[in-house]
């Protein structure tokens, strides 16, 4: 058995694998909502943040001791995007006793598509996933990538810089969206507009997952179903949204965001701003929602050793 620990900048996760004929069966997931990111004060992870994550991590640590499950534990913006980053990394090491290995941008974005393809069949079109702080993009034709890119934003950063209540008004759905365009901008590739008019999104991450839920129960489409049409992306953010500039919010919104995705009242919202800018920017049409991600990515790429894909013409 095999446990996989994702320190992110909204969840901290927990998942245990047995592999059976060389494929990971998931035994166990478990997460805690620390919101690492909320605790990043002018570039550094504060103290409290840190004694947060060493509870969590601690708790991860004696289950996976107790049911002797060998572990591996990375980050991703949590603490990639801080100044402190190699001071935080090392005394959470100490104390927790886990080597952590911090990902960068670009590879945590080909681990995802790791992940995506060990799961579902992809041909052509953009990976989207929505962190807490930070959004992967990568564009691939079969299981080639054409290209990786990491954003420095996602939902939870979005939500503490520019949402001042529980619900972005107008003026701050704004701001959220020209932060993803001008972070798009600062690529050369999509600077000169070199990848447009991307049809499908395989989408991965907590925010997709939370707005295929929230699609799901507003649209009175089953449970099951996994694919969003992105103009109901568009349809949601009307739907919840706040048109006043003030603090106000109806019941029956609360009412849906508690009852459908109570773990991200906060900043859903403001994950899903990000997605419809980017289903804007490549002219998609559907979103197909992934059950795997990075973390099935490293399992195979970075434990197992599997790296059956292709990343910009040549092996990963």
């Amino acid at each position: 058995m095999y446990g996989i620990i994702d320190i992110g900048s909204n969840t901290i996760r927990l998942n245990i694998y047995r592999i059976v004929e060389n494929k990971p069966i998931l035994l166990l997931s478990k997460k805690n909502s620390t919101g690492l990111a909320s605790y990043i004060n002018q570039g550094h992870m504060s103290t409290e943040g840190l004694e947060h994550a060493c509870t969590v991590l601690t708790d991860f640590k004696v289950l996976l001791d107790y049911f002797k499950v060998e572990s591996f534990a990375f980050a991703t913006a949590a603490l990639r995007n801080i100044d402190n980053s190699e001071e935080a990394v090392t005394e959470l090491s100490q104390r927790t006793g886990m080597a952590i290995v911090v990902l960068p941008g670009e590879k945590e974005a080909e681990l995802d598509f790791i992940g995506v393809t060990s799961s579902m069949p992809v041909s052509g079109g953009i990976l989207i996933d929505i962190g807490g702080a930070s959004t992967e993009l990568v564009i691939y034709q079969g299981k080639k990538i054409l290209k990786a890119f990491s954003m420095p934003l996602g939902s939870l950063n979005m939500y503490n810089q520019y949402v001042q209540h529980l619900i972005p008004n107008r003026s701050e759905r704004k701001l959220i969206k020209q932060a993803v365009l001008t972070a798009l901008s600062q690529d050369d590739d999509f600077f000169h507009a070199k990848y447009q008019n991307i049809t499908e999104i395989c989408g991965v991450g907590g925010t997709i997952r939370a707005a295929g839920k929230l699609n799901n129960e507003l649209f009175d489409l089953p449970s099951t179903n996994m694919e969003i049409n992105t103009p109901n992306i568009k349809k949601l953010i009307r739907l919840l949204e706040n048109d006043e500039d003030d603090e106000l919010i109806s019941i029956d919104t609360l009412d849906i965001l508690l009852k459908t995705v109570p773990d991200r009242v906060r900043t859903v919202l403001p994950g899903m701003i990000v997605l419809h800018t980017l289903i804007k920017y490549f002219n998609s049409k559907i979103i197909h929602i992934s059950t795997t991600g990075v973390r099935e990515g490293y399992l195979y790429s970075q434990v197992l050793g599997n790296k059956d894909v292709n990343t910009h013409g040549q092996d990963a």
